[in-house]
């Protein structure tokens, strides 16, 4: 990917060590209270550069508790670097990140958000459950837990396998595990999909569903629109690193003036 993802102590991704039950983040400041009706995440002005390049300009939309929100665009319109910016993996040049209302810096992101990467393949020279484990341990899940997310995910025939030597469908289906295992309350996910087939990626957007039901928030981004328009709720329109457009299909269809208009022909229309 040409990125280097650091550890903190010995827990990969950013991810600190709370176990399941334990509330995220500490402070009442960044768990304030859930009564005041509003965004569980919300991004303005945010901004970023390499050198002469602008890769994201004054990006900025909300996320409500509960939602899985798309991010929808081209290769290249900079979905994972919002999503890489967003986790704190890279500093932002400018702008803001707010978190139930408060202020959310980039040292403490990794206590409420658990970013899934797009190519990485954590511990290569690991099997499999023992990488399932080892997470299983840090969040203090149990045994059932574990069991299910790896019947969940078909991860069954992998388990002895070392993770270098995994398909780029059971690759992914390892790093959804992980992103399972977690606790955090809010999952950013990038090309969820990539590497499985139809009736695969049917059954990921069940359990993504599932996961959603009971009461984590997701931020995907996709770039297959059609896999995108079957699973997201509200999409955020994203070209040439800025925000296009942002809402349900039906408000994006009636913007567009396109009643029938499928996700692609509605990005098209409006980008």
């Amino acid at each position: 990917m040409g990125r280097r993802y650091a550890l903190h102590a010995d827990i990969p991704f950013g991810a600190s060590r709370q176990t399941a039950g334990s509330p995220l983040p500490a402070d009442r400041a960044l768990s304030a209270a859930h009564t005041v009706p509003q965004p569980l995440l919300e991004i303005s002005g945010l901004t970023k550069r390499y050198g002469e390049q602008i890769a994201l300009t004054e990006v900025g939309f909300a996320v409500n508790a509960g939602e899985l929100l798309g991010l929808i665009g081209p290769n290249g319109a900079g979905k994972t670097t919002l999503l890489e910016t967003i986790a704190g993996v890279l500093p932002a040049d400018a702008g803001e990140i707010v978190w139930h209302g408060v202020r959310l810096p980039q040292a403490r992101r990794r206590e409420v958000m658990f970013y899934l990467p797009d190519g990485v393949r954590p511990y290569p020279e690991q099997p499999v459950l023992r990488v399932l484990e080892f997470f299983a341990g840090v969040y203090r899940r149990s045994d059932a837990h574990l069991a299910d997310v790896i019947a969940v995910l078909g991860l069954a025939p992998s388990l002895q396998k070392r993770v270098h030597a995994l398909s780029k469908g059971y690759a992914r289906r390892l790093m959804l595990a992980l992103g399972w295992l977690a606790p955090h309350p809010l999952l950013l996910m990038d090309e969820p999909f990539d590497g499985f087939d139809l009736r695969q990626t049917q059954e990921i957007v069940r359990q993504l569903r599932r996961s959603a039901s009971e009461g984590r928030t997701l931020i995907l981004a996709i770039h297959q629109l059609a896999d995108a328009e079957r699973v997201c709720d509200r999409f955020v329109l994203l070209a040439d690193g800025r925000v296009r457009d942002a809402g349900t299909l039906a408000e994006l269809r009636q913007r567009a003036n396109r009643p029938e208009a499928s996700l692609e022909d509605i990005f098209l229309a409006l980008t």
